[in-house]
C-alpha cells in the first residue's frame, strides 16, 4: 500500500520531535483513525512539551522538510510562553501540522503519561490514549458543539470500546464535568 503524503509528513515530523528529544503525541483526527473508524483529516495535531530554547531548533529543521515551508520560530516561542498554539505548513503538499503545546497542568501531564505507541506502516509513533481521547472529544463538544466530536466519540468506543479503561473514563469525566455527555453517548452504543 502506497503512504500518504500526510503519512510521510507525520513519520517526518515525528523523527524531528524524536531527534531533538520533545515528547509528544499525536491527537485529532489521525488519533481517531487510530481507536476508531479512520476518517478523513485535512491536518496533523500533535501535542508537544517544549521549551523556549527548541523553538529554533525546531523551525530550522521544518525548513529540511519543506524549504519554502511556513514555519514561523517567534509564533513558537509565544506558543511556549502562552501553552498555546503555533503551526508548520508543508509548502510542497499544503498539508498543516498544528503543534499544542501542553498547559503542564495535572491533567496534561496525565495525557502524556498515558499515551501509546502504536505501529504505523512499520513506523512507532506516539498517540494520545483512546481514554483521553474520548474525553477531549467531549470537552470540545461542550465548548463548541459540533457532531463531529460526538461521532468521533462513538467511533472510539465502537472500535476500541472493551479494552476502555471506563474507571479512568469516569474519574476524569466526573472532574471535568464532562460525565452526563459521556453516558448520554454510552447510552447510546
Amino acid at each position: 500500500m502506497e503512504i500518504s503524503d500526510q503519512e510521510k509528513l507525520l513519520y517526518a515530523i515525528t523523527d524531528i520531535l524524536s531527534d531533538l528529544d520533545i515528547e509528544y503525541f499525536i491527537t485529532g483526527g489521525m488519533a481517531v483513525s487510530v481507536w476508531g473508524r479512520p476518517r478523513s483529516t485535512f491536518d496533523i495535531d500533535i501535542i508537544v512539551k517544549l521549551v523556549e530554547p527548541k523553538a529554533a531548533l525546531l523551525a530550522k529543521a521544518f525548513k529540511k522538510i519543506s524549504e519554502k515551508g511556513y514555519a514561523d520560530e517567534e509564533m513558537a516561542k509565544d506558543a511556549i510562553r502562552n501553552k498555546g498554539e503555533f503551526n508548520f505548513i508543508d509548502a510542497n503538499t499544503g498539508i498543516k501540522v498544528d503543534f499544542w503545546v501542553t498547559k503542564g497542568d495535572a491533567r496534561s501531564l496525565r495525557e502524556f503519561k498515558n499515551k501509546r505507541l502504536e505501529e504505523i506502516s512499520s513506523r512507532n509513533i506516539y498517540f494520545i490514549s483512546p481514554e483521553d481521547l474520548i474525553l477531549n472529544k467531549l470537552k470540545w463538544h461542550k465548548i463548541g458543539g459540533g457532531e463531529k466530536h460526538v461521532e468521533d466519540t462513538k467511533s472510539i468506543f465502537s472500535i476500541s470500546g472493551k479494552g476502555l479503561d471506563m474507571v479512568y473514563l469516569k474519574k476524569w469525566a466526573l472532574q471535568l464535568g464532562l460525565w452526563e455527555d459521556l453516558v448520554k453517548i454510552i447510552g447510546e452504543r
